[in-house]
């Protein structure tokens, strides 16, 4: 611990990491108490630019409408919908928020929220079964009631035509699509979430600036709880601050500092890290030609993350055409973080899990192993599944952002977790976002969490539960056991987001 005379700078609470999640919460802390002191710590030169960025994510607004691993088969043959559920009305909340600061003038919708269909497509007879069972237990929900199914060719070329032309006639093929899809730049959603704080006086930002000491104080200045004492360097140089509260969302970034904060709870984890690369396509015709994500199915024993999917997509203001994802294996826990990431990550205390996941997960190590292989052209073949016209001149490979997956320590031996999850300190003073997708759709969700977890006895006053109310009407609420509530909130979601067919 350090020692409690040293005087250091004074913050309500310190968030590592400016991407979407550390946004959203900065802006969510904001609107409950203006008063509160923020400091925001970010190692590169802008907000947004490492798992946010739009070129490192697909850019998806998950809400489980496509998504065919979120609805996984049951051994009965039916589909198990209770993740699909969650994931769209995690999504829905999300809306609701940015919806709110659209409507308060702190948020231009068009500069990051796109309307795209969400569409998905299968080939084979097995596949097709299973899209149309998928289809009959979604389609009996409010929450999926528009989704449209066809086995009809025309109808599907409609949809997208690129996909449609040149395929085999003797393929059986299926696809359903719910209009009301969305793209999301996440990265410029990040740095238009922060912009009205730092307008306001309401959050300091620095980039260009690491976190390398975190560690508890030995009093705090009012003699309370001890606080978080952080060290930071950056261009000006050395920098200590403290707070009653710390928050790590620095994607991969975080685990590694979860670790140093020594809190008992680091102990559980572990992190795989798996990287990512796209083809991509910036033709104009072929891009207008196509609009829609589509989504297809992982082949049989390949891991949930290797989903192919086509998607139109908005970078920079630019629609393109992006195909993927191809995974790969690099020892960084960030795009731009060390080779040495994963090694210093090993503890004694989640190297026994990590090798039991490692046994337990050989399909996932072939597959690594399979995507490392692949040449140019195995890619265009992957395409070409899609898109059987597909040229290679019209397509580059891109790479994507570094993604860290959850290996948690449990009761029965280490497992490999999918998804998100909060860790945060017994007494709520640090709370850190592990994984990866949907994570950043459901933001909003996410970090509501960590202020029930971290913020619990100011959450229940009538001042913090009324702000978030008015920000997130249906807050407290189950959008999918009241139907009326899920239309009324889409309604209004669409009108302020403008989205509105």
């Amino acid at each position: 611990m350090l020692p409690a005379a040293i005087a250091l700078e004074r913050y309500d609470a310190v968030l590592v990491g400016a991407g979407i999640m550390s946004a959203t919460l900065a802006s969510l802390l904001q609107a409950l108490d203006p008063e509160l002191r923020l400091l925001l710590v970010e190692r590169l030169e802008a907000p947004g630019l490492e798992s946010s960025a739009a070129v490192n994510n697909a850019g998806t607004g998950h809400a489980a409408n496509c998504e065919l691993n979120y609805t996984p088969q049951q051994p009965d043959g039916t589909v198990a919908t209770a993740k699909a559920l969650a994931i769209n009305a995690a999504f829905e909340t999300s809306l609701e928020f940015w919806a709110s600061l659209a409507e308060q003038g702190q948020l231009q919708p068009e500069r990051f929220l796109h309307r795209v269909p969400h569409c998905s497509l299968v080939w084979g007879d097995a596949d097709v079964a299973f899209l149309r069972q998928r289809h009959r237990q979604l389609s009996a929900l409010p929450a999926f009631a528009a989704m449209e199914w066809s086995t009809d060719r025309a109808e599907i070329a409609g949809w997208m035509p690129l996909v449609m032309a040149g395929r085999r006639l003797d393929q059986p093929i299926a696809a359903t699509r719910i209009a009301r899809g969305m793209d999301v730049d996440f990265g410029a959603l990040s740095r238009a979430l922060l912009a009205p704080l730092q307008a306001a006086g309401a959050l300091e930002l620095l980039l260009g600036t690491t976190v390398t000491d975190l560690q508890r104080c030995s009093a705090a200045p009012d003699g309370g709880a001890a606080h978080w004492c952080l060290t930071l360097r950056g261009p000006s140089g050395k920098r200590q601050v403290q707070a009653p509260f710390v928050f790590l969302g620095a994607g991969g970034g975080a685990l590694p500092l979860l670790q140093r904060s020594g809190i008992p709870e680091a102990a559980d984890y572990a992190g795989f890290p798996v990287s990512g690369q796209w083809l991509v396509c910036n033709d104009p015709d072929l891009v207008q030609h196509h609009h829609a994500k589509v989504y297809g199915k992982a082949k049989v024993g390949a891991p949930p993350m290797s989903v192919p999917h086509i998607d139109s997509r908005w970078i920079d203001g630019q629609r393109s055409l992006l195909f993927g994802p191809y995974a790969g294996f690099s020892s960084k826990f960030l795009k731009t973080g060390s080779l040495l990431d994963l090694p210093r990550s090993v503890r004694p205390t989640n190297l026994l899990p990590m090798l039991q996941v490692g046994m337990n997960n050989l399909p996932l190590v072939k597959y690594l192993i399979n995507q490392l292989r692949q040449s140019d052209a195995d890619r265009m073949k992957a395409l070409r599944a899609f898109l059987p016209q597909a040229r290679d001149q019209d397509w580059t490979l891109s790479v994507a952002g570094q993604r860290v997956q959850i290996i948690k320590r449990t009761p029965h031996g280490g497992k490999l977790q999918m998804g998100t999850e909060v860790v945060t300190a017994a007494d709520g003073s640090l709370a850190a976002l592990l994984g990866a997708s949907p994570g950043a759709s459901t933001s909003v969700r996410i970090m509501l969490e960590v202020l029930e977890r971290c913020f619990a006895s100011r959450l229940a006053s009538d001042g913090w539960r009324q702000s978030l109310q008015a920000l997130i009407p249906s807050y407290g609420q189950d959008i999918n056991a009241d139907e009326e509530l899920l239309v009324n909130t889409r309604q209004r979601s669409d009108a302020l987001l403008g989205l509105s067919a």
